[in-house]
């Protein structure tokens, strides 16, 4: 592991979580996390931005500066516990994936509580998907992904599209992700010191605040009581001192029961979505590069020759 990293977690632990810890409201979080991303994180030179409507509500477009093979389709879903973040806190994230596809790129900007409670995430998670399809492209050359909260959502769609017996995305992919709401989880306790980022004893507060009295069993946000029989393959990584990692190994357990083809990358000592930190850590972008090539290996996204 890189020196790089140890000086990441220690600010992390010694700034970013303290944050976290004190927040009574999600708007020092959406602030800090704005000015940040602008400051620290950059998209790959050239690469295009622009604000367009899908599916009604707003979302970034964005397309690598060598442009982009305009079939392939990167759908992404920006983490934030559904209180905070924004197409542009991870456009540069979405950026240096994208570049490294040759791929379009699509952020929506989903509504945020406590402004918009469940299941307004997951239903403009939908109308997205479905607007991509009406836009013509076939499900197979659509990728989703999303990192913690995002993640909920990408694979919580995924859930929500095979219960309802409709066309799946060719792959999807989790940074980190959320996956169920009811921290059920032994990591969420027993890695709660060892977490760099995530404050374990705010969880149930921003949860509520999303939830708003619903039920955190909901699959479209609890994906790990799902069912994904029949569908694509699922890529997902997380952190062995994460309280996020027994979400990812039990994502990745009812993938293995409904037959799903399924990659879990669990990386030691590396901090919540450590690919957010591309600029900064070597792991990172190690990890956008592995992601790349598993993705370049799926139906309709094998490199031309």
């Amino acid at each position: 592991m890189s020196f790089r990293r140890r000086l990441l977690n220690a600010w992390l632990k010694a700034v970013e979580k303290p944050r976290m810890t004190r927040a009574k409201t999600p708007e020092p979080l959406r602030k800090a996390l704005e000015i940040q991303s602008k400051l620290f994180f950059h998209a790959p030179f050239g690469t295009s931005q622009r604000w367009i409507t899908l599916g009604g509500m707003q979302a970034l477009e964005i397309e690598p500066r060598k442009g982009a093979r305009k079939s392939r389709v990167l759908l992404y879903f920006h983490g934030g516990g559904f209180t905070f973040g924004s197409p542009r806190t991870h456009s540069a994230l979405v950026s240096q994936l994208a570049s490294r596809l040759g791929a379009r790129a699509i952020v929506p900007k989903y509504r945020l509580a406590p402004e918009a409670t469940f299941p307004a995430a997951p239903d403009d998670a939908l109308t997205a998907w479905q607007a991509l399809l009406d836009e013509g492209r076939a499900p197979q050359d659509i990728i989703i992904g999303g990192d913690s909260a995002g993640g909920a959502l990408a694979f919580g769609l995924l859930a929500h599209l095979r219960e309802q017996d409709a066309p799946v995305p060719g792959a999807v992919f989790g940074f980190s992700p959320l996956t169920d709401m009811t921290h059920g989880g032994d990591s969420f306790r027993e890695n709660a010191d060892k977490d760099v980022v995530l404050p374990a004893q705010k969880a149930d507060h921003m949860g509520q605040m999303f939830l708003a009295g619903q039920s955190p069993r909901d699959p479209r946000i609890s994906p790990i009581f799902g069912t994904f029989k029949g569908g694509p393959p699922v890529w997902i990584t997380v952190g062995d001192t994460e309280i996020l990692l027994d979400d990812a190994r039990r994502l990745a357990q009812v993938c293995e029961r409904d037959g799903v083809d399924v990659t879990l990358v669990e990386r030691h000592d590396l901090p919540h979505v450590w690919p957010f930190f591309h600029n900064i850590l070597p792991e990172a972008r190690e990890t956008l590069d592995d992601l790349a090539l598993w993705i370049k290996q799926q139906q309709g996204w094998q490199d031309e020759s």
